[in-house]
Formats: C-alpha cells, structure tokens, sequence
C-alpha cells in the first residue's frame, strides 16, 4: 500500500449542495412545538428568530440543497479541507486498524463551524438583518459567527458561557478582533440573566442560559437582529455535511472505506457534518458503516438523558423540541471541553440514536485529555477539548481491533485546533483535572423539570 498520508481535492470538488439527511431518515423527525400552545410550530413562529430561508430548510424534505455561489466563494477560503492518514498514531498504538482523520482546523476560525455560520450570516444578509444574536461555549461558534457576520458587514453580539469567558480570554480577543461585542453569561443585561444571577450570584453558566440571553435580544430588536445557533438545529447539521462528502470523494482516493466513523457529540453538528452522508449510504446503498458517537461523561445527554419534548433553553423561551435531555434547569460543571456542555442535542442525532442507526460512548475528561496529548505527541497537532473526545473514542476502536487482530479503518473528525484552549492543557497537565460523573440524583431531579406535553 502506498505510504500517502494526506489526500487533498482541488477546489472545484468544494460540493455544490448540501445532504439533507430528513429525505433518507426511516422514521420522520417529531415536530416541534411551540412552547404556549404545544401545537406544531409553522413558518410565521419562527419568523423573528430566523430569516425564511432557513426555515424552509429547516423542515425541507429535499435531499440535496443547492449551496449559494457566494457561499462557496467563501468555503473556498479553507474547503476543501485535507483528510489524512494517522500513521504515526497507529504505530504508537501497534494497532493494524488504518486511521484517517478530516481536520476542519484549516478554517481561518479553526474549526468546522465556520461551514453553517457562513451559510446564515449569508441567508441572513439577504433578507436585509443588520445583524445575528448567539451564544457560544468552548468560543469557537462565537468565533466563526463573528468572522461570517464580518463577510458580511454585519453586527455580532455573542453571549459567551462565564466559565469559558474566563478560561479562555483569547477566543473572546479574536470574536472582538472581528468587531463581535462579547458578554460573559449570565449577565445583567437580559431578564434572563437577571434572573439566573438573583436565584445564583455565582453562576458559571451554560449554553442553556446564553441560548437564552441572545435569544431574548433577538426577539426584543424588533426585527434588527435575528438569532444564530452553532449546533442542534437541522438547517445547522446539513450546512455541515460538506465534511462527509468531501470525506468519501478522499475515501475513495485513499483506496479504502471506512468501517466506523467518529465525531464528539456536544449539540451535533460536527458528528452529523462527517457521518450523516456515510449514512447516507447505509440508508439507500447498503454500506455497513458503524456510526460512532463521543459525548463527556460529566454531560451525558444521549447515555443517560430522557427522550422528552424539553426547551433548548433554559428559561423556556424557544419552541419545545424531542431529544435526549438532562433537563433545560441542568448546569454542568466547569468541565473544560465547553463545547460539550449542552443539556440536549440534536434532533437529528436523537432520532439516530433511537432508531439505532448509531453507537454511542460517554468518556471521562482524563482519557480524552490522554487521548489528545497522543494525537498531539504523534500527528503534531493540538487538538481542541471537543475534538479530543473523537479522538479518544478512534483510539478505542483502534486498541479493539489491536486485540481482536483485525484490520478496522477508522475515520474520525478532527473539528478544531486547541490553540486557544491551553489554559485546559495547562490544567491538565499541572494535574488539576480529575474525572467528573453527573450524580445521576442531579439528572433526576433536572428531569422533574421538563414540560409536561399532552
């Protein structure tokens, strides 16, 4: 076999549409409700959230969506991105699976969320909205959407998770480089931050919470801003598929074909972005592929969550979506793969997981830390917290096709670099980091909370 490691496309396989998984899925996706009357939301309820367009993506049936040429012009900035062959991983491990890894660091934000933020600051733009609402955890969604709302002159105001806000002042730099205002949540600048700080002065926060706080701005702008959320979302989840499909064109350059394919699981967008067009080919062509999902075990929300209608919120102010939950009331701790601390996930991914067409693995902050200094140490890059759990999760298939003497390909999403994160390396490596299991006791009672749906 040839010793290539890298496989690169030129930029006219950049794909000209995205895949839209709602066509191919068994079992149709539940509707959304909305949060007063528990009736399907339609098009005039989401209207001051979301542009139209998107919308219409959002329940689209079609499978294939095409990709606005100006949207394209921009992926050209990155995409298509590289797929490589792990050798040194694979020697470190003494393990016959073949490893290949599509890094979505490339990205000028260095992650692959840069994929959908284009894509809505674009759909945005064209509707005429002066500019977008978010939250972010880990800071790379904050990132990329202020980038995006640059290319497109608009405003960005980011509503970032206080634990994050403080651990990682470089992400908040680089949003406010690309002209995003950046306030740590909760905060007092929103009746829902307000009212988190009056019941816990102390709140570190959660992406419920700063989903709720720009949530609000959004609906109270009186149509100036609209909101833009980095993962969960079904329009989000196919904006990302440019990575599956780019993978299997470089698959095949590789000459092999992926038996299991990973991606950490925080809200979805990254695992639906590299495994939805493999299912894809499970659903319709017969492929085998397992489908493997990583997700921390400090906020397991597919392993141990309930499948109830909850708020993607914490303050209850969006539609009512089901998907596996912890409860819209949980807070997680502090751990440092903030990307990963959403209460929920989703929809897609949900009924994925429900219809058993994927795997699932909840791992502890240690392996995954472990896990990433390996990577780092053998392929030279510094992975992100997120990234990191796909790595840890490859790793465990590798070691079991190790002890089973099998060849196994392994395909996982390396979605970001850790440059802006060494303050978690830094913990780690100064042994101030320990594991962290959710008191199923806590889940318990989050779940108390969730609407009760006739």
């Amino acid at each position: 076999m040839s010793e290539t490691i890298r496989f690169d496309l030129p930029q006219t396989d950049i794909p000209t549409q995205w895949y839209n998984i709602q066509a191919d899925l068994p079992r149709p996706l539940p509707p959304v409700l909305h949060p007063g009357t528990h009736q399907p939301v339609g098009p005039d309820d989401l209207a001051p959230l979301f542009p139209m367009a998107l919308i219409g993506q959002e329940v689209s049936q079609d499978r294939w969506i095409d990709i606005p040429d100006e949207v394209r012009e921009i992926y050209k900035l990155w995409r298509p991105t590289p797929l490589l062959r792990a050798r040194r991983l694979e020697k470190a491990l003494d393990t016959p699976a073949h490893i290949y890894y599509k890094y979505e660091g490339v990205s000028p934000s260095g992650s692959h969320k840069l994929n959908t933020a284009t894509a809505q600051a674009y759909y945005n733009k064209q509707e005429g909205i002066n500019g977008l609402t978010t939250e972010t955890g880990a800071g790379q969604w904050g990132t990329a959407l202020s980038q995006a709302c640059n290319f497109f002159d608009m405003e960005c105001i980011v509503y970032m998770v206080k634990i994050s806000y403080q651990q990682k002042p470089y992400r908040r730099a680089i949003m406010q480089t690309f002209g995003a205002s950046v306030t740590a949540s909760p905060s007092d600048t929103t009746d829902a931050g307000k009212a988190i700080l009056a019941k816990d002065p102390d709140s570190t926060g959660s992406l419920g919470i700063a989903i709720s706080e720009a949530v609000e701005v959004a609906a109270k702008s009186g149509g100036k801003y609209k909101y833009a959320l980095g993962s969960v979302l079904n329009h989000v989840l196919m904006h990302q598929t440019v990575i599956g499909l780019e993978s299997l064109k470089q698959m095949e350059i590789a000459g092999e074909y992926p038996d299991v394919v990973v991606g950490p699981t925080g809200g979805g967008s990254n695992f639906a972005g590299i495994t939805l067009p493999f299912l894809h080919k499970n659903l319709t062509e017969g492929k085998i592929t397992r489908l493997l999902g990583v997700e921390p075990a400090a906020c397991p929300s597919l392993t141990r969550g309930k499948y109830a209608y909850d708020f993607g919120d914490t303050a209850g102010m969006t539609p009512l979506v089901k998907m596996y939950t912890l409860g819209h009331d949980f807070v997680p701790p502090p751990l440092h793969a903030g990307g990963l601390r959403y209460h929920g996930m989703a929809s897609i991914i949900c009924e994925m997981w429900d219809q058993e067409l994927m795997e699932m693995n909840a791992i502890s902050q240690m392996e995954t830390f472990s896990a990433a200094i390996t990577f780092a140490k053998t392929e030279g890059i510094v992975p992100a917290p997120e990234a990191a759990h796909g790595i840890a999760g490859a790793i465990r298939e590798a070691l079991a096709a190790k002890e089973a003497g099998e060849e196994r390909v392994i395909l996982f999403n390396l979605c970001g670099h850790g440059h802006f994160d060494m303050s978690a390396y830094d913990a780690y490596l100064g042994g101030e980091l320990s594991d962290y299991e959710y008191p199923q006791e806590q889940i318990d009672k989050a779940i108390e909370s969730l609407p009760q749906i006739g």
